[in-house]
């Protein structure tokens, strides 16, 4: 086992274990196996059955809770079955205060899925609190917030709301997808839950469908565990083998990411043809300065919207370096068009008030060179 005493650079490269015990292997093995043989009655090597339990799953799950600073994490199949997970925390009529701006799966969940089951949501601008206060029921249960948020980039303050969330027995839960462990720790600042799907960042290349709660919470962790295992969206062995594997270089690849981020919002910034840029790593975005308390970097996320919609289908036509494709954080440089793709769930009268619209556009920014990146972008936004 390694301690916390490690460097996060460290234990992302180590994992929780630091290699295979019984073998000395480097690469922790995958344990591809459904069911473990018992030595006799009532004795157990501590795994039985893979839905319950797997030793690579359960190497990937400590993993990411060092690097969360947590007491337990839980893996899932998908970031989705990891959210929905959490809702089976509650229970018919409580309420939750979710943010607006945030991945359109999420919205869907809340509003088609769970809603039948009499659990109850609003959509606010957890970036504001008297919005976050003013929502706040004898119902209400929780906070789930996306931070920055998606495809806007708002930023909600962490700690402010953990006090909200404290103040009225509220569970605080944060997506820490875009900005993973690497640049900001939620649950140092006061969340009770952190959410990341690791397909994204965690993985890193594309590659794999994954998803994680961290909690530092007893109560919470065993109930999740109980909810994993009787639900059943477990993340496979090799698939917990690709997220360690992804681990490892994360350090590297979001520094690099963030670092051809900030180059491209800058130049986005400067285009003619583009009239809006969002990427918390630009001093004049409205969520820079809360950022910049509550994490240590900006990540790779940038939001812009053109001027003219018509230029939307001949920028996703021909740019040949960046990929016309759903998802992010994969070491690829991916755009995608929120409005028919990732948002395309939210109501109508919810984009329009956002600004979700037919200008947006979003870059997933990978670690290619930033030569070719700006080539690209300027081949479709310079005449």
């Amino acid at each position: 086992m390694i301690g916390k005493k490690l460097d996060f650079e460290t234990v992302s490269v180590r994992g929780y274990s630091g290699g295979d015990k019984l073998t000395g292997a480097i690469s922790y093995p995958i344990y591809q196996s459904a069911t473990f043989k018992h030595p006799e009655l009532n004795k157990s090597t501590g795994y039985d059955y893979s839905r319950t339990n797997n030793p690579t799953r359960e190497e990937v799950e400590r993993t990411l809770c060092l690097l969360e600073d947590g007491i337990g994490a839980v893996a899932f199949s998908t970031g989705v079955a990891a959210i929905s997970a959490c809702i089976h925390l509650f229970k018919p009529n409580d309420h939750i205060i979710i943010s607006e701006d945030l991945y359109g799966g999420t919205f869907r969940l809340f509003k088609d899925i769970y809603s039948v089951f009499g659990i109850k949501a609003s959509f606010v601008d957890t970036s504001k609190l008297d919005e976050i206060k003013n929502s706040i029921y004898e119902n209400t249960k929780a906070i789930f917030i996306e931070t920055p948020s998606n495809p806007l980039m708002r930023v909600s303050d962490i700690k402010e709301i953990s006090y909200i969330c404290k103040a009225s027995n509220l569970i605080l839960i944060v997506d820490n997808t875009f900005l993973t462990p690497y640049f900001q720790k939620p649950l140092s600042l006061g969340a009770d839950i952190v959410i990341h799907s690791g397909t994204k960042f965690l993985g890193g290349h594309n590659d794999v469908l994954a998803g994680f709660l961290v909690t530092n919470n007893n109560d919470i962790l065993s109930k999740i565990k109980l909810i994993q295992n009787s639900i059943g969206a477990t993340l496979s062995s090799f698939d917990s083998w690709l997220i360690l594997r992804g681990i490892k270089t994360l350090h590297i690849r979001v520094e690099k990411a963030q670092e051809n981020a900030l180059i491209i919002s800058k130049y986005l910034n400067l285009n003619l043809k583009v009239e809006k840029v969002y990427y918390v790593g630009l001093e004049d975005h409205i969520g820079h300065e809360i950022n910049s308390k509550q994490s240590t970097g900006s990540g790779s996320m940038i939001s812009f919207r053109v001027k003219d919609k018509s230029l939307i289908p001949y920028i996703l036509k021909n740019l040949s370096i960046i990929s016309f494709a759903e998802s992010l954080g994969g070491v690829e440089t991916l755009i995608t068009y929120p409005f028919t793709q990732t948002h395309s769930e939210i109501p109508k009268e919810l984009k329009d008030k956002l600004g979700i619209d037919e200008n947006l556009l979003r870059l997933s920014v990978g670690i290619e060179s930033i030569n070719d990146l700006l080539n690209d972008l300027k081949s479709v936004l310079e005449d």
